[in-house]
């Protein structure tokens, strides 16, 4: 990481110094807000720990629960997700607390020759990502310690932000208006109820029971399956259940079973299917079984199933193998069930010219899953990164408001695809594919990007550009993630994954691949980019940087070389790759890189991308890609950013209009 910037400063580097508007806890909620967050579980969070980089954006987080979370039901933690850790600088602490997902064991009923069906044995075993997929793996750690993580980094900020919490939701209106009517900047309304606070060992408060009045730009629903901000929209979850009860429980066994420290899944021959899930900690597993079909329109709250039927059940599956469990931590019953919202946001599809959304919902509060394929939380995550810059670069008037109408269009298509896939992967493992364990095995490798977070892919539209240079970059494809590569770094000779590079600041990310022989020198075509985007009028560096502002204060211009480091200097670097930055002009080492040897750690090979002639690659500050180009095509890059860019923003703090 880098720090001491504008002087130098002792102590913890990740505690920023506060902002001249930086927070400070108070009673009440404030009056106004920029953008109210309503719910503090992984969507809310990262949407607010995006915000939270921007000091000048008044952010507010309101929660319905007295404090924060202690005991959380997700656990999985995609390897996408891990990526995206990195870029909120928590990675590290995920990947020494977390339990790793390796491998993937199966285990079927003994049908071999004289065998006992009632018997369990392995069928296989497969990695459970498939090689090169990520450079991050599949973890699994507790909901609440992700929320922690996400908390500490928003606490560390220099907005300091922190949730409100005891609030309940109580009315949410918007006022109709024009789109950018100056004489209403805050158009939402948001009342809530003080709850016991949770102090004064639960007697109550001298708050409880009054109602508090907020208004907003924005308001952001991360309220759960049950949203109040949904059902302020006139919107609800649709979708069916599949009428199966399955129970999950995290415990504390002793077992004679050999993978109950990999993540399983046994298919018994007639007491149902299991699936193990180890936890953190080293003795910890959960465990989700199979139990009772329901009848249609049962509720599973209507069956009254116990722990010690869990158990019971549990021990069944696992003949012959025994499973004495010393302690139940959590445990829950529920049926699978898979609903989506029509849309995201309070925008109806033919008013967009007229009405700009005001009002989101992310994560369950629009879309919900079966947890057994981990997709829960970590598409609620997506969500936020998604929508978290989108909203800051409105804000700062750094884009029209027009822009938020990409995250519904996005997401919504993104939740509909991995439902599809969830509904699916539940049948399987509920026998709805004959019970056969090889088809379950063969489904689980083929669609293993699913599971790791890496299938997202947005279709050509406003932010994705059509694909007419992919053939540059073949394994960076337009519209998916940017998927990541080990570089060495020019000015120490460090090795860094290129992607962690990219941290979730909302700014966009210009990574120039240079061509063979391209030492970035004047006139080479790297050394011509470099100079159109420093110095013309008409470049979008200069066209959307603020005046005043470090040249890479919206536009982050990276390059990568094929020649070795110690061919090159990073003194003989065009100043966009050496800038002198920050109230020092300090020089920034860290912005050019050089590709390793050999086709497994060669970037070039890798990504497949074109070693003659290099490219141009522009990365969404969510870490998707946005376009791919030759490096010389200046035209089209101007052409992309005029699309959805904004001149002039008066400021990088803040901007108090909403450009329509």
């Amino acid at each position: 990481m880098q720090f001491h910037l504008n002087g130098f400063r002792t102590g913890d580097p990740c505690l920023l110094d506060a902002a001249a508007v930086a927070q400070t806890p108070e009673a009440s909620l404030p009056s106004q807000a920029d953008v109210l967050i309503v719910g503090c579980g992984p969507a809310g969070l990262t949407l607010a720990a995006q915000l939270s980089v921007f000091p000048g954006i008044r952010t507010v987080v309101v929660e319905q629960k007295s404090g924060p979370l202690q005991l959380g039901q997700a656990d999985g933690v995609a390897c996408r997700t891990m990526e995206m850790f990195e870029a909120f600088g928590f990675a590290h602490k995920v990947l020494k607390e977390a339990y790793w997902v390796n491998e993937t064991c199966f285990w079927k009923p003994d049908d071999s020759q004289g065998g006992d069906k009632s018997r369990i044995v392995r069928s296989g075993r497969v990695p459970d990502v498939e090689e090169g997929l990520s450079h991050m793996p599949h973890v699994i750690l507790n909901q609440a310690r992700v929320h922690d993580f996400y908390l500490e980094k928003m606490e560390q900020s220099a907005a300091r932000l922190v949730p409100y919490y005891g609030r309940h939701l109580a009315k949410l209106e918007r006022e109709d208006g024009a789109p950018s009517d100056a004489s209403n900047p805050y158009p939402v309304v948001a009342q809530f109820e003080r709850l016991v606070d949770g102090q004064a060992g639960g007697q109550g408060s001298v708050h409880e029971g009054q109602i508090e009045t907020i208004r907003a730009r924005y308001v952001v629903g991360c309220d759960g399956a049950r949203s109040q901000v949904r059902q302020s929209m006139g919107l609800a979850l649709k979708g069916d259940s599949a009428n199966h009860a399955w129970g999950v429980m995290d415990v504390l066994v002793n077992t004679d079973f050999p993978d109950v420290r990999f993540k399983s899944l046994i298919q018994s021959a007639n007491e149902g299917s299991l699936l193990i899930i180890p936890r953190e900690g080293g003795y910890m597993v959960r465990l989700y079984v199979e139990m009772d079909k329901l009848k249609e329109n049962e509720r599973v709250a209507g069956r009254n199933i116990s722990k010690q039927q869990l158990i019971a059940a549990a021990q069944r599956i696992f003949h012959p193998y025994s499973l004495d469990v010393k302690e139940v931590a959590w445990w829950s019953v529920y049926e699978i069930g898979q609903r989506l919202c029509d849309r995201f946001d309070d925008a109806q599809p033919e008013q967009q010219a007229l009405r700009i959304p005001r009002i989101f919902i992310a994560g369950d509060a629009c879309h919900t899953h079966s947890p057994k394929a981990g997709q829960g939380m970590n598409v609620s995550m997506q969500d936020a990164f998604n929508l978290g810059w989108k909203l800051a670069a409105v804000l700062q008037g750094r884009s029209p408001a027009s822009l938020l109408n990409t995250y519904s269009a996005e997401r919504q298509a993104v939740a509909k695809e991995l439902i599809d896939f969830d509904r699916e992967w539940a049948a399987m493992l509920s026998g709805g594919a004959g019970n056969d364990p090889s088809a379950v095995q063969r489904y689980f490798v083929q669609h293993g990007r699913y599971t790791a977070g890496t299938a997202t892919h947005y279709k050509p539209a406003l932010l994705t550009a059509e694909s007419g240079h992919q053939h540059l970059a073949q394994g960076l494809a337009i519209g998916t993630r940017f998927h990541s590569a080990p570089v060495l770094r020019m000015g120490d000779g460090k090795q860094v994954q290129l992607g962690d590079t990219f941290a979730a600041d909302g700014r966009w990310r210009l990574v120039a691949f240079a061509g063979k022989g391209d030492a970035a020198t004047p006139d080479s075509a790297l050394g011509k980019l470099c100079s159109y985007l420093g110095q013309n009028a008409d470049s979008p560096i200069k066209r959307y940087t603020p005046a005043g502002a470090d040249v890479d204060a919206v536009f982050d211009m990276r390059a990568v070389f094929q020649q070795s480091h110690h061919t090159l200097a990073i003194t003989a670097m065009p100043e966009l790759l050496f800038p002198h930055k920050g109230r020092y002009g300090l020089r920034d080492y860290e912005k050019a890189f050089c590709a390793l040897d050999g086709a497994s750690k060669n970037i070039y090979a890798m990504r497949r991308i074109n070693q003659d002639s290099g490219c141009l690659v522009v990365v969404r500050p969510d870490q998707y890609i946005a376009h791919v180009m030759p490096i010389d095509d200046t035209a089209a890059l101007a052409k992309f950013f005029a699309g959805f860019m904004l001149e002039n923003a008066a400021s990088m703090d803040h901007k108090t209009t909403d450009s329509a």
